[in-house]
């Protein structure tokens, strides 16, 4: 082979091998179409979060006495872990939670034990706090990201008696929890029951009677002991006593007391079995409601386990439960996720198809159909990669398929055309052409692949948790692109060299009738039967392509081909002729130049809105609630029952309704207490919240909504409540389409005096009000000082002249209100407290509680003492904290707010900062925004650092394959340049620059635009090495400048078709995704209706991205085609002169 011309060793080998590349090609369309069934669906990739969770419970202490008594020491020790990135706490009534973040680096069960092994150094010290005679002990978790909101609700609604409802949800949740996908579920809006032994503190009184004694009766008498094993009459038997009652009525007989008489259990307490003290309250709408929420285990399938319990309640109904009991499952976020996956499907096939038809009229059907056969070879080859890989088929990797769709045919086109030139223009023989073709474009397209990856390499590396969600999408790109280049050497050529054909084969009326025949009859067949129609449409639509093909499309494909395309090459060829003459290339290269600068400045005079993350629209609205802590779970219930009849009557307006039917709003849960914490403010768990509540409306799918915007909705809510109800923090937030960032508004503010703090975040709390910044929607402190609490002194002087021990007082004020725990009572396999403590009437009766006697033997005298409580104690109403905050063991107090619908964060927060620039923080305190601004600072930085990163990988790679300074210099310079398509179409179309997805577009771009001008590079340096051979010219001999002129012309008109077809195809595949066109494929076909509608959450999340290719490529084919011959003659030029000098 000479040098002229050149084979490449796999192309060849292939093309000499067919019987293993049709089986390669097989085994890879089998696997493919397998992943792509058993890949699990979900929204969004699962995040393994690097944070581990310590909760300690020590019930009874304030949040000062928790920050003192636990979360320091524990913080101290913790501080020096390997690995550490950041320590946040809470310390609140009760509780203590530390969150340790951990570099992405550690896994998490590595940390978890880091952690255990520090927790535990503290644990075992002698100072560490003990409850109920035991030291307590820190509870140490991984927190998933999946776990933070329930995948669906199961509602049970009917007129039953509470034990029976009670009963109900225990049979349902017995079942679900079984599910492999399932981590926990929760029964809301029932209390578990208990034996409550309701203390008459008068009748004690009466009788002598002590807590102690009470508690130590149940504990003797309900009991059942072991006694071993008796041998008799050659048999082992196992012996028992058996004391544990039966029925609670039991517990009355029993005798607590002997002196001076026996004193019954009934003579001093009722025994009732019973709710425990109500924690939550749920409602659908505002119907009472027993609510179970299931929580989807980290890493597990939602759509098995929606399908599952699903499952379980249709058998539950045949099996168990009444048939007027309404069970209702509600907030199925696996609906969701299959609609958004399935939208994304048929937005490929879209995408599948303009490319496919694009390509017939470009290259005709034929060689449309060789390199068409690329996109699902090398789609589904990705698939067998990612699935190998445990990936799921989400929105990131759907994305990314999309993207690929117009990248993956790009090699296909160049080698299908560079083929089809070598037979029609210069006569090789198909295998010959096949192999040569190959051979001139191999390193070219390798390379090309080569620099696009490295493109997206730099974002393999992006840190946190929002890079862990990203990664999939330059990972899928990665593999497609991968899969397409083996598709192109490999397939592609072996295709090509056993079928192209310079003439197109035309089908005689006579086969086109009988293949009709032959369709349509099974068309016929299987449309009858609602389970083939599917089958039935699709034969017939294929029928209809080949009859449309022959009449029509084939007509016009040609016309364009022979027509338009020769007249494009006509035009393209003068104007790059005119381009290149004389100082012209200087002036174009100028032009192209002056023009980026003119976009720069047109972006700094009319700057775009700028957003972090793309701002959806709402799938959930959420309203969070909030009393100051220590209000009643009652009151907060009564509000909230007012402020759900508000938004209901906003949820209920006549536009949102088509007679009795709500085509917006799905469903609406309420909860009271437990289960309404916010995880933005909650996360890892809290003790209880009576004073909390939220409200959870989902919306219904976005092609049934008939145009109506649930961020509208959320607006009007927000409108609606704003300053109705003081006293209570509400927000009205949306589901996060992402991951968690936190408010949009969150000022962090630091110092030792937790009170200076928080007056400190009052103070600017009112500072920013009097700003009236718009768009804030209410600001609120994260901690108060509000919190009512009771202080009993103990006079130690006079109770130790009594005899009275300091703990015998606290633990019978205790046993007073909390209770104590006596035993278990057994019903039906499940275990029940036995509780004793004051009746309800009494409990909260402060009078009662102190003027109860302490009942007691004095060990000097061993008479029974009777020391009323209030002769040793002095009462005092104090406030406390209701939690205090760490970050990096510092105090910390958060001053947060979300925004209204339709503003912008960006925005609102600059204009806080520079409100608060004119604020003056007290000595020693000090103050930052973080959240969702800290993450958009740290992720734009990281984002712009991918960018050069990866442009400098793209350079350093063409420096080792052009052997050249100035080669990778003009593509250098194609992709700076490039960016003026980007910025004039934000500019033009007034588009909003979003951090995240428009930087990833650019990146994207970066990748894109190096394939062509790679592509073209190459080809023109191909035939400036073919001229010198001809000329007899040594590979340093400069061609003279007419010579180089005709050449770079010659390699632009013959690289214009695939430079043409490269933006075509990208432009096509992304449109559907940029406009919000979607048409329902599946639905098409199996039930003959498109459901076609504009907009949705997909083209919400990804538009940006794909108008920022758009824009961008859109100018970069200008540049590939006028500006990279330029800048190569122009350099050639500058060759000449040197060696002129």
């Amino acid at each position: 082979m000479n040098k002229k011309n050149k084979e490449f060793f796999l192309s060849s080998w292939a093309i000499n091998n067919k019987t293993i590349i049709y089986v390669l090609m097989i085994i890879f369309l089998v696997s493919g179409i397998t992943a792509y069934k058993t890949m699990p669906r979900e929204l969004f990739p699962e995040i393994n979060s690097s944070n581990i969770f310590v909760t300690t419970i020590f019930p009874g202490n304030s949040a000062e006495e928790i920050e003192k008594l636990i979360t320091d020491p524990l913080e101290q020790e913790i501080k020096g872990v390997v690995g550490l990135i950041e320590i946040e706490s809470t310390s609140s009534e009760g509780i203590s939670i530390i969150n340790i973040e951990f570099d992405d680096d550690i896994p998490t069960e590595v940390a978890r034990l880091r952690v255990k092994d520090l927790v535990d150094n503290v644990t075992v010290g002698d100072d560490w706090p003990t409850f109920n005679n035991a030291k307590v002990d820190p509870n140490i978790f991984e927190f998933d990201i999946a776990e933070r909101f329930p995948v669906l609700n199961i509602s049970i609604v009917g007129d039953y008696k509470v034990d029976e409802l009670k009963e109900y949800a225990e049979y349902l949740d017995t079942r679900i929890e079984r599910l492999p996908q399932v981590k926990t579920v929760e029964i809301r809006g029932i209390q578990d029951f208990e034996v409550e032994v309701a203390i008459d503190p008068y009748m004690m009184k009466a009788t002598k009677t002590s807590f102690s004694n009470v508690i130590n009766a149940i504990a003797q008498e309900n009991v059942t002991v072991s006694a071993g094993s008796l041998i008799a009459d050659g048999q082992r038997r196992n012996v028992k006593i058996i004391g544990e009652v039966s029925d609670p009525s039991e517990l009355n007989r029993i005798v607590v007391k002997r002196d001076n008489g026996p004193v019954y259990l009934e003579d001093v307490a009722k025994i009732s079995f019973k709710e425990k003290e109500v924690t939550s309250y749920t409602r659908s709408f505002d119907e009472k409601t027993v609510m179970l929420e299931v929580v989807k285990r980290g890493g597990e399938n939602a759509i098995f386990a929606s399908n599952s319990i699903q499952e379980i309640i249709k058998q539950a109904k045949i099996d168990f439960l009444p048939q007027n009991l309404k069970v209702e499952v509600q907030n199925d976020q696996s609906e969701y996720t299959i609609n958004s996956v399935n939208d994304l499907m048929n937005n490929l096939i879209f995408g599948i198809i303009l490319v496919v038809t694009v390509l017939t009229f470009f290259l005709g059907l034929r060689n449309a159909l060789f390199v068409g056969f690329a996109i699902p070879m090398s789609m589904f080859m990705s698939l067998v990669i990612l699935s190998a890989f445990g990936f799921t088929l989400n929105r990131m990797v759907l994305f990314g398929l999309v993207m690929g769709l117009g990248l993956l045919v790009d090699n296909g086109i160049v080698v299908v055309e560079n083929i089809y030139r070598l037979m029609s223009k210069e006569g090789v023989p198909r295998i010959q052409a096949a192999k040569l073709g190959i051979g001139e474009v191999a390193l070219p397209i390798i390379v090309s692949t080569a620099t696009t990856i490295a493109a997206f390499i730099p974002l393999g590396t992006w840190p946190g948790t929002l890079g862990e969600f990203m990664i999939y999408f330059p990972i899928t790109l990665s593999a497609i692109l991968g899969s397409s280049l083996i598709v192109a050497i490999f397939f592609n050529s072996m295709l090509v060299s056993s079928f192209m054909d310079l003439s197109e084969k035309e089908m005689s009326k006579q086969n086109l009738l009988r293949m009709t025949y032959l369709l349509g009859g099974l068309a016929i067949v299987f449309v009858i039967f609602k389970d083939t129609r599917a089958i039935g449409s699709l034969l017939a639509f294929i029928c209809f392509l080949f009859w449309s093909y022959k009449y029509i499309i084939k007509k016009q494909a040609i016309k364009f081909q022979n027509t338009f395309l020769v007249k494009l090459e006509n035009i393209y060829n003068e104007f790059l002729s005119f381009a290149l003459s004389g100082f012209r290339p200087f002036l174009f290269l100028g032009g192209t130049v002056f023009l980026f600068i003119f976009s720069i400045l047109l972006m700094s005079i009319f700057p775009p809105k700028v957003e972090f993350f793309p701002d959806n629209e709402p799938q959930q609205i959420l309203v969070y609630l909030e009393y100051p802590e220590g209000t009643d779970i009652d009151k907060t219930n009564e509000t909230s029952k007012q402020i759900e009849s508000e938004i209901y009557q906003v949820v209920n307006n006549s536009k949102y309704l088509d007679g009795s039917y709500n085509f917006l709003v799905e469903s609406a849960i309420s909860q009271v207490g437990e289960g309404a914490g916010n995880p933005e403010t909650d996360a890892g768990g809290t003790g209880e919240i009576p004073h909390k509540a939220l409200i959870t409306m989902t919306m219904r799918e976005f092609k049934y909504r008939r145009g109506m915007s649930s961020e509208e909705l959320r607006k009007e809510i927000q409108v609606e409540l704003i300053d109705k109800f003081p006293g209570i923090a509400i927000s009205v937030e949306k589901d996060s389409q992402g991951p968690p960032g936190g408010y949009p508004v969150n000022i962090e503010i630091y110092g030792e005096n937790y009170g200076q703090l928080i007056e400190t975040a009052i103070s600017m709390k009112n500072y920013l009000n009097q700003e009236n910044i718009e768009g804030i929607e209410q600001l609120k402190i994260d901690v108060s000082r509000s919190k009512p609490g009771l202080e009993f002194l103990v006079d130690r002087e006079k109770a130790g002249e009594l005899g009275i021990p300091t703990g015998l007082v606290g633990q019978t004020i205790r046993n007073s209100i909390i209770g104590n725990k006596a035993g278990v009572y057994k019903l039906k396999g499940e275990d029940y407290e036995i509780n004793v403590r004051l009746d309800k009437k009494y409990k909260n009766d402060i009078n009662a509680i102190i003027n109860q006697n302490i009942v007691f033997r004095d060990q000097s005298t061993g008479k029974t003492k009777e020391i009323p409580i209030a002769s040793v104690v002095n009462e005092k109403n104090t406030t406390s904290f209701s939690a205090i905050k760490h970050i990096d063991l510092q105090r910390v107090v958060t001053l947060y707010s979300s925004i209204l619908a339709g503003s912008n964060a960006n925005e609102i927060v600059n204009t806080a900062e520079i409100a608060l620039s004119g604020f003056e923080a007290p000595q020693g305190v000090d103050y930052k925004f973080t959240g969702e601004i800290k993450q958009q600072s740290e992720n734009q930085e990281f984002l712009s650092g991918a960018l050069l990163t990866g442009i400098a990988l793209i350079i350093l790679l063409l420096v080792f394959q052009f052997n050249s300074i100035s080669k990778p210099f003009i593509v250098l310079a194609s992709i700076i340049l490039s960016f003026t398509g980007v910025f004039l179409g934000i500019v033009i179309f007034n588009l909003t620059f979003s951090i995240l997805m428009t930087m990833l577009g650019i990146i994207s771009l970066t990748g894109i635009i190096v394939n062509n001008a790679v592509v073209l590079i190459d080809y023109t340096q191909l035939l400036f090495d073919r001229k010198k051979i001809d000329l007899n010219l040594t590979k340093e001999d400069i061609i003279d400048k007419i010579t180089a002129l005709e050449l770079v012309k010659t390699a632009g008109k013959a690289r214009l078709k695939p430079v043409l077809l490269t933006a075509i195809t990208t432009i096509f595949g992304l449109i559907p995704l940029a406009v919000g066109l979607n048409i329902d494929f599946f639905s098409l076909f199996a039930n003959w209706n498109a459901n076609i509608y504009l907009g949705g959450d997909n083209v919400i999340f990804w538009g940006p991205l794909a108008w920022t290719v758009i824009f961008g490529i859109t100018f970069a084919t200008f540049l590939t085609l006028i500006i990279v011959p330029s800048m190569y003659y122009i350099i050639h030029l500058g060759r000449i002169k040197l060696k002129n000098i």
